[in-house]
């Protein structure tokens, strides 16, 4: 017998057609019940293997027990000048930049990673858009977080802070005024190469600026370039974490990192 569906057999009737579809609608709808799952024993889909292992995950102001501390407040050895030693200011617990002096970078290289950083803009106002309190994180020393005062600071809209800088906007401006200490929470995915160079897997990244997510998973479109468009070349798979000098004093605290597994 032809089995035909209760919406078709209403149809059917609505129509005024003769076909007696009783019993074939009660043998579909019986084919429709899904069968009782109370015989199923639950312990087949628990996944014991592996435990993740146990960390400290600290405080707001602690890193936590699996992190590597990059910057505590006391010292920058775990940092490098472009041409030698740094020369950017530590006091108080506070990094701050000096001025031309050169960017920072890891001595240690990092490919996935979970990065988190506090900054601060002068609390004294000088000049306006990318002058003013601006400075700049770049994971793998190629892909930059914008850090910017964008309280009340117009500027283009991927180039204001948490922009990754001139390719995602940010989904909200979660600035706090200049003075006042911010954080950055950042997840990196790295970029992957075949063994000609070609890109197998582009780089993503999630952004939590204050606490509020502002990038969320976006894939990158290549290296940050401040001319043209940006474009994808091979390169290692770990590479220092890098802090711009823009010119502006900008500060830095609490800085450590996460590396993560494929």
């Amino acid at each position: 017998m032809r089995t035909i569906s209760v919406v078709t057999c209403f149809l059917l009737l609505l129509s005024g057609s003769s076909i007696s579809c009783a019993a074939s609608t009660s043998s579909s709808s019986q084919e429709e019940v899904p069968p009782p799952r109370e015989d199923v024993d639950p312990s087949l889909t628990e996944v014991w293997e592996p435990e993740p292992a146990k960390i400290d995950p600290g405080n707001a102001a602690e890193a936590p027990s699996d992190a590597i501390v990059l910057f505590d407040g006391t010292d920058l050895s775990e940092w490098e000048g472009e041409d030698g030693p740094p020369a950017w200011e530590v006091r108080d617990g506070v990094l701050t930049v000096v001025p031309e002096t050169g960017t920072l970078r890891t001595k240690r290289a990092f490919g996935d990673v979970q990065l988190h950083l506090e900054w601060r803009t002068p609390t004294e106002i000088v000049g306006e858009g990318q002058g003013r309190g601006n400075s700049g994180v770049y994971l793998m020393d190629l892909y930059e977080v914008q850090i910017l005062d964008s309280y009340d600071n117009r500027t283009y809209s991927n180039g204001q802070a948490g922009s990754i800088y001139k390719q995602f906007i940010p989904e909200v401006n979660a600035s706090r005024p200049p003075g006042e200490w911010q954080s950055y929470d950042i997840i990196f995915s790295a970029p992957r190469f075949d063994t000609s160079g070609a890109l197998v897997r582009p780089a993503t990244m999630t952004v939590l600026h204050n606490g509020v997510l502002i990038q969320n998973h976006v894939t990158l479109l290549g290296p940050t370039a401040y001319r043209g468009e940006p474009e994808y070349k091979a390169h290692a798979a770990n590479l220092p974490l890098t802090l711009q000098d823009h010119t502006n004093p900008v500060s830095f605290r609490n800085i450590w990192v996460r590396e993560l597994e494929d």
